[in-house]
């Protein structure tokens, strides 16, 4: 009987199975999903109460889900190991969704609630930023195949850093960015550090597999990505398109400062006639008609 000896080779990683198709896939999904959220951060912005609350996790699920999760996986699609058959534990993925919009939610949460001061920029820059790149590699450690996963240490430190960076500069666009012209341009820009992260946080991987000398590994155990991860991120995307349904029917940040403004001129006209009607003098009162004294009749 013979016995299976495990031999161990370093594996080629391709980042690009399908070309050019999944990075620009995963860009045009981190840009809507950052415009998206801005624009749900701009409609918190001029709210109070619970609709600014709400608006705001609209915002996480937009930024935090469909920008980060779902480029994330979406350029994972492209993603193989030669020898290793790749599939993905269904929990911590979920978890790593979870993560992101929690943590984007956070940060959204303190700078707005905070006011937009510095500390709590910083401060929200810091844990988002730290945030989206746990998710990041929780979603990494969420693949399982037939080889050894390790990280190259300064390449993980250069990828956490962009994260934190880019984390702080999208809080800063959300309580800066108000026009469209300029929304549309902050997005761009948090697509390309978004990608830039992740790419970044890929390049420091090394994979080593495991291969049996008596024939191709086992398959690992998990869900296959498109019997997985595309049902999660269509629900993700559907989400998100209906925020921005309710977004597009929604008053804008100018209708709803004219809609104030045209209340306030009414009150002062309100008012204004009021204190004139106060001012005029009044006319003086008619005398009482005096009572008749009738005849006295003997």
């Amino acid at each position: 009987m013979t016995s299976a000896v495990n031999s161990v080779v370093n594996s080629a990683v391709d980042h690009f199975t399908y070309g050019p198709l999944t990075p620009a896939l995963a860009y045009v999904m981190s840009c809507l999903g950052s415009m998206l959220g801005l624009r749900l951060t701009a409609q918190a912005h001029v709210s109070r109460g619970g609709a600014r609350a709400r608006w705001l996790l609209g915002a996480a699920v937009s930024i935090g889900g469909t920008g980060i999760w779902v480029m994330h996986f979406i350029a994972m699609m492209g993603f193989a190991v030669d020898g290793t058959r790749i599939t993905y534990d269904v929990p911590l993925t979920v978890a790593s969704a979870v993560v992101a919009i929690v943590v984007v939610g956070t940060g959204l949460f303190l700078v707005t609630y905070g006011r937009g001061r510095l500390p709590s920029l910083l401060g929200g820059g810091l844990l988002t930023g730290l945030g989206v790149a746990s998710m990041h590699y929780l979603g990494m450690y969420a693949m399982n195949m037939s080889a050894h996963v390790s990280y190259d240490r300064l390449t993980v430190a250069i990828s956490v850093t962009i994260a934190v960076v880019a984390a702080t500069a999208a809080l800063w666009f959300t309580l800066r960015v108000r026009k469209p012209v300029w929304i549309t341009g902050a997005a761009l820009v948090m697509g390309l550090a978004v990608a830039g992260m992740h790419y970044t946080g890929m390049a420091a991987m090394r994979v080593t597999v495991h291969a049996p000398a008596d024939g191709p590994p086992a398959p690992a155990a998990g869900a296959d990505a498109l019997d997985f991860l595309v049902p999660l991120m269509t629900v993700i995307s559907l989400i998100t398109l209906t925020m921005l349904l309710m977004v597009l029917l929604s008053p804008s940040e100018e209708e709803l400062h004219e809609d104030a403004e045209l209340v306030a001129k009414l009150e002062l006209r309100r008012r204004t006639a009021r204190q004139e009607r106060l001012a005029r003098p009044r006319p003086p009162a008619a005398p009482l008609p005096q009572e008749q004294e009738m005849p006295h009749v003997s």
